[in-house]
C-alpha cells in the first residue's frame, strides 16, 4: 500500500503528525497485525527463506527473510506471556512426561568451524507435556533454562492440563536421573513414575544377544518382557545376575541390563499401570519432540542464538497448546 499523505508540524519546531496514518494505525514501514500474524505463522514452520517464497506465493509480497525473522523472534519472544494461563479443570488422573533432546547453538568464543568468534554448541531442549487421562491432546512446556526451570515448567504444565491436590499423577519416561528426581519434587506425593516399557525392552534385548544369541534372542525377550508386565522383576535380575561381564569390561550388555533394572526397580509397576489402564510408553513425549521441537530447530544447516532457539520453542509450543489464536486476538 502506498499513501500520499500531508504531514504536518505543531508549531514551528514541534513533532511532525501524520493525521491520516494515525486515524488508521498505521505507520510509514511498518507492517499490519494480519501481515505480521502471516509472517509469524510462515517463519515457525519453515526456514526464513523458505517462507519469504512462501509469503510471496500466497500474498503476492515480496518480502525479505530479514523482516520474516526479525518479526517472528519478536513475537516468540512475548507470546509465551499471553497463552494459556488459565489452570484446566481439575482431572482425577493426569498423565505427564519429561525428556530432552539437543539443539544446535551458536555461541561467543573462538570458534574452530571458520565461524570468527564463534562456538557451535549443543543444547538439551527440554520439553514436557500433561494431559488428564479420557483426554487426546496434551499441553506442552518446553525451555532451554537450567534443570530448575523445567522442574517450574513442568509443574506448571501439568497445572494447565489439570493438576490439583486431589489429582494422582502418572509419569512414564526413560527413568534419567534429573527427570525423576524433577517428577518426584513435584508431583512424588500424588503420584508414581514408570519406566518406559520399550526402553527397558532395548537393555534386555542387547543382554539377550549376549546371553542365548541370535537365534534364540527373540523368545527370550518376550519371556521377559511377560515377567515385566506382571512385576516379575526380581526373577530378571536373578536370570542374569551370574552371567554379567567382569566390571571394566568394553562391551557389557548384561551388566548394563542389570544395573538399570537394579537402580530403578521402584518404577517397574507395570502391572498397576495396566490395570488402571495407564499408558506403559513414553512415545508421546517422543513423537512431540519431533513435531515441536526438531521439525523447526533441527533443519539441516541451522544454528540458532540461545534466545531466539527459546522464541522458537514458544512458538511451537503455542501452537501445539492451541493458544495462537488466543495471542494475536489480544495484539
Amino acid at each position: 500500500m502506498e499513501v500520499i499523505e500531508q504531514a504536518l508540524r505543531l508549531g514551528r519546531r514541534g513533532r511532525s503528525v501524520r493525521p491520516f496514518s494515525q486515524a488508521l494505525g498505521m505507520r510509514s514501514g511498518g507492517y499490519s497485525k494480519l501481515l505480521q500474524r502471516a509472517l509469524t505463522d510462515f517463519g515457525a514452520e519453515e526456514a526464513f527463506g523458505r517462507a519469504a517464497l512462501r509469503v510471496k506465493e500466497h500474498y503476492g509480497i515480496e518480502m525479505p527473510a530479514s523482516a520474516i525473522r526479525r518479526i517472528t523472534f519478536r513475537h516468540g519472544r512475548v507470546i509465551h506471556e499471553i497463552g494459556n494461563q488459565t489452570p484446566g479443570e481439575g482431572a482425577k488422573e493426569l498423565v505427564t512426561e519429561m525428556d530432552g533432546s539437543l539443539i544446535p547453538i551458536v555461541q561467543r568464543g573462538k570458534g574452530t568451524d571458520g565461524r570468527k568468534g564463534k562456538v557451535l554448541v549443543w543444547r538439551e531442549a527440554r520439553l514436557c507435556c500433561a494431559r488428564a487421562v479420557g483426554k487426546a491432546e496434551p499441553i506442552y512446556g518446553a525451555t532451554l533454562g537450567s534443570v530448575e526451570n523445567a522442574s517450574w515448567l513442568w509443574r506448571q504444565t501439568a497445572q494447565r492440563a489439570g493438576l490439583v491436590e486431589q489429582t494422582y499423577v502418572h509419569g512414564v519416561g526413560d527413568g534419567a536421573p534429573w527427570i525423576v528426581d524433577r517428577f518426584n519434587e513435584n508431583f512424588g506425593g500424588q503420584g508414581d513414575y514408570l519406566l518406559d516399557f520399550f526402553h527397558v525392552s532395548e537393555y534386555l534385548a542387547a543382554a539377550g544377544l549376549a546371553l542365548v544369541g541370535a537365534k534364540k534372542a527373540r523368545s527370550w525377550l518376550h519371556r521377559q518382557q511377560g515377567r515385566l508386565l506382571n512385576n516379575q522383576w526380581p526373577k530378571i535380575l536373578r536370570s542374569m545376575e551370574p552371567y554379567r561381564e567382569p566390571v571394566g569390561t568394553q562391551a557389557a550388555p548384561v551388566r548394563a541390563a542389570h544395573r538399570y533394572l537394579q537402580q530403578r526397580s521402584r518404577h517397574l509397576d507395570f502391572k498397576r499401570a495396566r490395570q488402571r489402564k495407564l499408558p506403559i510408553g513414553s512415545g508421546e513425549i517422543e513423537s512431540a519432540h519431533r513435531h515441536v521441537v526438531q521439525q523447526r530447530l533441527k533443519l539441516a544447516g541451522s544454528w540458532w542464538k540461545e534466545t531466539n532457539a527459546q522464541s522458537m520453542l514458544n512458538l511451537r509450543t503455542a501452537r501445539a497448546n492451541h493458544s495462537w489464536s488466543a495471542y494475536w486476538n489480544l495484539n
